[in-house]
């Protein structure tokens, strides 16, 4: 395989694979964005995109740090497997210095990390080129806290990929909030052409309606567990209600004596 065409181009990368990448996929290989969130749903090929724009980091730019976190480290390590099988098709590009289950090192001197997850056990990496969320929406806010700073001197990328998992956490609050700049990308189960009418059709009704709008939809769906509605604990808060107790600061009791009336005699005994 040429070295030099993908190179320029990511997404040779998966056409070397045999993958005719989707119109979505391109545009994130391609695209100069910082910091990206992937809502996708299952099998719409988020990890396999994914999987491209680590390799490419790590092939074609010397001494790179590319860390794939996850929920647990056998996901992690799922998705190092998938960068794996991308770089034998690629033709290997770049020779191997040393491969583990958890780790690929190459001769310019790139490193993939699959890590565990928690935050307890990833401090104490530095000037990291890209950070890859797997399973986002069920990364913890301390573990997403950690691994942040990370990528303040190198200016590295983060994407995160992940089906929804209720409104909660930092991934929800990340694709809620507009203010916050990050490049978002949803893809739900009908923009896959992998994924036929017929199976979808079998899915919403052996998994369940509210699952189905989850795993498929992309919705940001109430846990069933949950008592409440998020959208009713929100409206419970107003600004225009006064509180029965503590709004108004309370004036301390007086307890200054009364002064003595002269015209009441002195009781003597």
């Amino acid at each position: 395989m040429d070295t030099l065409a993908p190179a320029l181009d990511p997404t040779r990368l998966l056409t070397a694979a045999g993958l005719e990448p989707d119109p979505w996929q391109r545009d994130l290989l391609l695209e100069p964005w910082n910091r990206a969130l992937l809502l996708c749903s299952r099998q719409s090929g988020k990890s396999t995109a994914t999987a491209a724009l680590a390799l490419h980091t790590a092939l074609y730019r010397s001494d790179a740090l590319v860390l794939i976190l996850a929920p647990a480290r056998r996901q992690s390590k799922e998705l190092l497997a998938k960068v794996w099988e991308l770089y034998r098709s690629a033709g290997r590009p770049v020779d191997v210095d040393n491969r583990s289950e958890l780790r690929v090192r190459f001769d310019n001197g790139s490193r993939l990390m699959a890590l565990p997850g928690t935050e307890k056990t990833i401090r104490g990496f530095s000037a990291v080129d890209m950070i890859v969320a797997d399973e986002a929406a069920r990364v913890e806010d301390e573990l997403y806290s950690a691994v942040r700073p990370m990528l303040a001197v190198s200016n590295g990328r983060l994407v995160a990929l992940s089906t929804p998992h209720g409104k909660q956490g930092w991934f929800y609050e990340s694709w809620d909030d507009e203010g916050q700049d990050w490049h978002r990308v949803k893809v739900t189960a009908e923009d896959c052409p992998r994924l036929s009418d017929e199976f979808l059709r079998q899915e919403k009704q052996e998994i369940g309606r509210w699952m189905y709008r989850q795993e498929y939809m992309c919705e940001f769906v109430d846990p069933m567990s949950q008592m409440f509605k998020t959208s009713e604990i929100e409206e419970a808060y107003s600004e225009d209600v006064q509180p029965l107790f503590g709004g108004e600061e309370e004036q301390p009791a007086d307890t200054t004596p009364d002064p003595i009336d002269p015209d009441i005699d002195t009781l003597t005994v």
